[in-house]
């Protein structure tokens, strides 16, 4: 089996790194600065235990692999870039090929499996940073990070067993779930406060913020009729696998988001994480003041290349009560 990693930013780099050093066959997708370092000078790897560069095969573009019938991609780039990747992958090597959507939010799978006959979901709670092309770091400390996975929509097959034991060991906990979608949905409340760590400075008033965009995206499941993992599930399985550590001169930074704004992308995904729950409001006829205003400060703030955390939280509280006025305005009695 060989892996290729589809976007090998952070989390993707991670896996790469991981499976590489393990003697995994493993390829990266990657592109620009990034991609030229890691062709020019290895993928550089920094974990609390290690600083390497892995002399590891990276290319730019789908078009450039000659693909084999062993071949396995998990999908790691961030959800807005999925489509294209997707339409990109299948031009080069077919619509049979084994695809795990190894990211935050619950589209993805969606998305793929309109192009891809052969679609796993795979959740993800693995800590990594991209801030400099060619170096990736991650803070885990013993498990790197929990990665189970099934065929989507549910189910388990010989490529889940195959992917997850090859991933097992190489320092992650992965398991086949024939149900992981729940905790991807369980997952995706959790990354609703993502935008909000990026726009706004930490304070007090995140709590109240924070329980108002899960309150909302509760309601919305409930109404779509959705299974969720719940909270103590989700940190049942996690356990106490996910120990940090200090990586030399490199302090820890904030979650995804705020690495999108940090490193002036233009992009970030709040379409596919608040956006998902702004989604199913309109769908069943919910109000969802919260997370419709973190996703248009967040995409305002990622297009304009606005600095993070420059919203005051107070500004985001008084445009969460003027969204919560028009909700009330055009609400039918």
């Amino acid at each position: 089996m060989r892996i290729i990693v589809y976007g090998a930013g952070g989390i993707g780099g991670v896996i790469g790194a991981q499976l590489f050093q393990g003697g995994m066959d493993t390829m990266l997708i990657a592109r620009g600065d990034h991609l030229q370092s890691i062709q020019n000078n290895g993928l550089f790897y920094r974990t609390p235990h290690q600083d390497i560069s892995l002399p590891i095969s990276a290319v730019d573009h789908p078009s450039k692999i000659e693909f084999r019938d062993n071949d396995v991609v998990i999908l790691t780039m961030k959800s807005q870039h999925t489509e294209q990747a997707l339409d990109d992958l299948r031009a080069a090597g077919g619509d049979q090929i084994p695809i795990f959507c190894c990211q935050n939010g619950v589209a993805n799978e969606r998305m793929a499996a309109r192009r891809f006959e052969n679609v796993h979901a795979q959740m993800v709670y693995l800590p990594a940073t991209l801030l400099e092309p060619g170096t990736v770091v991650t803070h885990a400390a013993a498990t790197i990070g929990v990665l189970d996975a099934s065929v989507y929509p549910t189910g388990n097959n010989k490529v889940v067993k195959e992917v997850t034991a090859a991933l097992r060991d190489n320092g992650f906990s992965a398991r086949p779930n024939p149900t992981v979608m729940r905790f991807k949905y369980g997952k995706l409340i959790m990354n609703l406060g993502n935008a909000l760590s990026a726009i706004s400075p930490p304070g007090e008033e995140t709590k109240v913020i924070r329980s108002q965009l899960r309150a909302e995206a509760e309601t919305c499941f409930a109404a779509a009729g959705i299974d969720c993992a719940r909270p103590e599930e989700e940190k049942a399985r996690r356990g106490n696998l996910m120990k940090s550590g200090s990586v030399a001169g490199q302090d820890r930074v904030a979650g995804s988001s705020w690495q999108s704004l940090a490193r002036s992308t233009g992009n970030i995904e709040a379409d596919f994480l608040n956006g998902e729950i702004v989604l199913l409001g309109r769908l069943h006829g919910i109000p969802t003041p919260a997370n419709l205003t973190l996703q248009r400060l967040a995409n305002h703030l990622a297009s304009s290349g606005g600095q993070p955390r420059s919203i005051p939280l107070a500004e985001i509280q008084r445009q969460i009560a003027d969204a919560e006025d028009l909700f009330m305005e055009f609400t039918p009695d």
